[in-house]
């Protein structure tokens, strides 16, 4: 078996894994309640499913462009997050995920929208295969979304927490600014990073999402989507 096949294989395995816990994800919509979508792959198939409750969804908050769009060629009408005071449910993949639901979130550079509707819904449903799981954050880089005028100063600040940020060449967020992917951070407290970062001056977000964790998480594996949640 040649090793293209065996990625190939993978692949199509965890395909068929994110298209579980999208399914999945449908139980948890409120019919008549407003509902908040994230961005990525996974979020996509659940945007998918969504197509035969879509009457049943007064609103959606979307956490980027991209899936206002997907949203509003469904049927499901997008409202800004202004226009409502909470949030039934936010359904969101991650990028990394731990025990305590904890995650490194903004591989598709949405996170500071996540977070905001992250912040103002009653339950935050993650799902993700389990390729996601780690036991530590931090193999995945941690996106930071920044002020662009303030990306070389903000960049030094995070080499003297220990980080190694990069440059997300040719990115800019749906808020105008760019993205720095930072390495080898130590994120073995995760909320106090969250919250040291979120205080250098010229950034807008970090896409730790310690402080505000997922409530629950379905996971998929080879055996079936496990539900996971923390008391």
């Amino acid at each position: 078996m040649t090793n293209a096949h065996t990625s190939q294989q993978a692949l199509l395995k965890q395909a068929q894994l994110k298209q579980a816990v999208a399914q999945a994800a449908l139980a948890y919509v409120k019919p008549g309640e407003v509902l908040g979508v994230g961005t990525g792959s996974t979020a996509n198939l659940f945007i998918d499913g969504l197509r035969d409750l879509a009457r049943d969804i007064p609103a959606a908050v979307a956490s980027s462009e991209a899936t206002r769009e997907r949203l509003q060629a469904i049927g499901i009408e997008v409202v800004n997050a202004n226009e409502v005071s909470r949030i039934a449910v936010y359904v969101d993949g991650a990028d990394e995920i731990n025990p305590q639901l904890a995650m490194i979130k903004g591989g598709g550079a949405a996170l500071t929208r996540e977070k905001i509707v992250a912040e103002m819904s009653d339950q935050f449903v993650c799902i993700a295969d389990a390729s996601k799981w780690v036991q530590r954050l931090g193999t995945f880089p941690l996106p930071i979304e920044v002020l662009p005028m303030a990306r070389s100063m903000v960049a030094r600040a995070l080499v003297k927490l220990g980080g190694d940020p990069v440059y997300r060449q040719g990115v800019v967020t749906d808020n105008g600014n760019v993205i720095l992917d930072v390495y080898n951070l130590d994120l073995s407290r995760p909320a106090e990073m969250e919250a040291t970062i979120n205080n250098i001056v010229g950034v807008v977000c970090n896409g730790l999402f310690a402080r505000r964790p997922a409530d629950v998480l379905l996971l998929g594996r080879d055996d079936g989507v496990e539900v996971i949640t923390v008391s």
